[in-house]
């Protein structure tokens, strides 16, 4: 291997680099254009030059490899299960505002998550009250979205339309709220809990 093939090896593994390390801060950042096409020119010494930037003016760039354009976006669509939620809402006579605000507050919308605490998917269902409500696939929107709905109908029942101490409850469970002589127990999260959910409902209604 010439001295020159070894420099255009060198460079072109560097730019490889270069470009990953890229691609990776853009595709976990926000939304955004990302692109990494590699071009080479040779200057007046021989020596051949490999960038993703083509900033030299005076250069004769040739483009040696092209990167599919990749549109990269953030942007939750809250509506996307209107339909389920709707259903939902009026199999168990609830306000689907109420239901999308709870889906919100609980886990923004993505139908795969899972806290620390082990509860999962759009609602947050834990394995104990998911098994208990019949729900089959914990990640499945439907499933989900139906025990969660069938759970808060079970609270509002529970508390007799009490909505502020159905979702302390289904935030921090039936015992917390029994604990505190059935009022919202003083945990920070449960208190912030309830009135993101209130907000969030206020503000679904609106729309």
């Amino acid at each position: 291997m010439s001295k020159l093939e070894r420099i255009f090896l060198f460079r072109i593994r560097k730019a490889i680099f270069f470009v990953s390390v890229l691609l990776s801060f853009w595709l976990t950042g926000n939304a955004a254009t990302a692109w990494a096409d590699i071009y080479k020119y040779e200057d007046a010494s021989g020596v051949i030059h490999i960038t993703n930037v083509p900033s030299n003016p005076r250069a004769k760039y040739v483009v040696v490899l092209k990167e599919k354009r990749i549109i990269i976006s953030n942007k939750i669509n809250i509506q996307q299960y209107d339909k389920i939620i709707s259903n939902a809402a009026a199999k168990f006579n609830l306000d689907a505002a109420l239901i999308k605000a709870v889906i919100k507050a609980e886990s923004n919308f993505n139908h795969q998550a899972v806290s620390r605490a082990g509860a999962k998917g759009l609602m947050q269902l834990m394995p104990q009250t998911a098994s208990a409500l019949n729900v089959e696939d914990v990640f499945h929107p439907g499933d989900n979205i139906e025990g969660g709905a069938r759970y808060l109908r079970y609270l509002l029942n529970l508390y007799r339309g009490n909505l502020t101490l159905a979702l302390a409850a289904y935030n921090a469970g039936e015992g917390a709220v029994a604990k505190y002589n059935n009022s919202i127990p003083p945990y920070r999260e449960t208190q912030n809990y309830v009135r993101r959910v209130l907000d969030l409902y206020e503000s679904y209604s609106k729309t």
